[in-house]
């Protein structure tokens, strides 16, 4: 009986450690692809069992967390929702999450392990972190003072400080309320089909994710490879220019909207946006000198603040006609309104080019921190030297030339006008732009840059230029960052 008994036992003891093998292998070595399973909603259940933490805006958030007594419990709630949906994004249950609610989603779900003091502990345990915040770099007065502007027009506005690369404001219209998309009842399905099939795309961030044709804009970025490549030494030298100019190669002609424009120097040209000039300067300068400035103002770079921002477009094969357009913000020439503000900014700002970045830092619910962004310089767009010369030529535009509903008293503007053309045979409404930026009287630098392009400008298209209508609305955003 004892032989059979400690047979019994053996075998009991073989079947107890094949089973804790089997546990282990299960709890322990698989654990991650049961995790990862889509078949298993314990984790989306438990992402959704606490609220979710919060994005601010000027110390205050803008997003909250509502319990709706359901499965998936916490539902996101938005406050200003359509002024700060191109920062927040959405998170939805059911169509996921974007913008800061997507690459924040570790700190604003607390799965981040940094939230935690001890997060092997967490691991083993299975523990969840109470979410974490998100602090941005939005001021406030300018993402209203943006968003008014723009009112019922579809167009976009970014502003940046030039010395960090913060981003103050980043306004897309027309816009949509991101707790539509919130919980998982019908009513989520009917918006998202209608946000999504909406003709004028509400949900297309035109600040980062939409490039345009930046049209006379540009010719910042001409100006100052001319000046660095030398091929222009003196600001009030007439140029060789003619008028109308014969693109190279071609029998095109180019001509300009206005008079003076032949052998103009490049400070008239530049108040007065003449074509001719910027078009010759582009061929003079050379496809290599242009396309390095380019790329040394951000042109076709990835860019990430914290997500990602479409590449701003600069041609690298450029025959000597197609690089007089795009020297001129035509041909294939594209660009974000995050990306012309930046231009404006590197001039602003001694020719450096700051990476821009949304997010100051991240805490956790008891307000300690977990991760700052701090300044860093993305590259040098042009000398010291020119950038001094580009600020007394895009603050011309704005005493004496086509940027004159930018002044504001007590403060010193830079700006340029622009209006692009676009569409079959150039036939498409224009867009207006408007980039500036502004320095308050008795301060030792810029506080601001910024961006402005609308899309249906309201007025007859031949009327249609970036001082009449995206110049006003810049103006207002920089009185707000000035407090004026």
């Amino acid at each position: 009986m004892t032989k059979y008994i400690r047979r019994a036992a053996a075998l009991c003891a073989v079947l107890l450690l094949a089973l804790l093998v089997n546990a282990t292998r299960v709890q322990v070595f698989q654990a991650g692809a049961y995790d990862d399973n889509p078949a298993n909603r314990r984790q989306t259940i438990a992402r959704y069992g606490q609220p979710r933490g919060a994005i601010l805006v000027g110390g205050r958030p803008v997003t909250g967390s509502r319990d709706s007594g359901q499965q998936l419990r916490y539902e996101r709630t938005y406050t200003d929702g359509p002024l700060y949906a191109p920062v927040t994004g959405f998170a939805s249950q059911v169509y996921g999450t974007t913008f800061l609610e997507n690459s924040e989603d570790g700190i604003l779900s607390g799965s981040d392990p940094l939230l935690s003091p001890f997060p092997l502990w967490n691991d083993a345990t299975r523990a969840q972190n109470p979410a974490g915040k998100v602090v941005t770099t939005i001021d406030p007065a300018a993402q209203r003072a943006a968003y008014r502007g723009l009112g019922t027009r579809r167009g976009a506005v970014a502003a940046i400080e030039p010395s960090t690369g913060r981003i103050l404001a980043l306004v897309s219209t027309p816009s949509y309320d991101p707790g539509e998309l919130s919980g998982t009842g019908r009513a989520v399905k009917h918006a998202w089909e209608r946000l999504n099939g909406a003709a004028d795309k509400p949900m297309l961030n035109r600040a980062i994710r939409q490039t345009y044709p930046p049209g006379s804009t540009f010719k910042v970025v001409t100006a100052a490879a001319a000046l660095d490549a030398g091929v222009v030494t003196d600001l009030d030298t007439p140029t060789t220019s003619p008028d109308p100019y014969r693109l190279p190669g071609t029998t095109t002609r180019l001509t300009n909207e206005l008079e003076g424009c032949e052998d103009a120097s490049l400070r008239y040209a530049f108040e007065w946006s003449c074509n001719t000039v910027f078009a010759k300067l582009g061929v003079d300068v050379g496809l290599s000198d242009m396309t390095r400035t380019a790329a040394d103002f951000g042109f076709n770079d990835r860019l990430r603040i914290p997500f990602s921002v479409a590449p701003s477009n600069f041609d690298t094969t450029l025959d000597k006609a197609q690089l007089a357009l795009s020297s001129i913000g035509q041909f294939n020439t594209r660009a974000t309104p995050l990306q012309m503000a930046m231009i404006s900014a590197a001039v602003a700002g001694g020719g450096s080019v700051k990476t821009p970045y949304l997010v100051e830092k991240t805490t956790t619910r008891s307000d300690s921190t977990v991760s700052t962004t701090g300044p860093r310089t993305l590259h040098q767009a042009m000398n010291p030297a020119t950038a001094l010369r580009m600020r007394e030529l895009m603050t011309d535009v704005v005493t004496e030339g086509t940027g004159a509903n930018a002044a504001i008293p007590g403060a010193t503007v830079g700006g340029k006008t622009g209006t692009a053309q676009h569409g079959i045979d150039n036939l498409g409404t224009p867009y207006a732009w408007f980039i500036s930026w502004a320095q308050a009287d008795g301060t030792m630098e810029p506080a601001v840059a910024v961006a402005v392009v609308v899309e249906d400008a309201a007025a007859d298209r031949g009327d249609i230029s970036g001082g009449g209508d995206a110049a006003p609305i810049a103006k207002a955003v920089m009185e707000a960052v000035l407090g004026f």
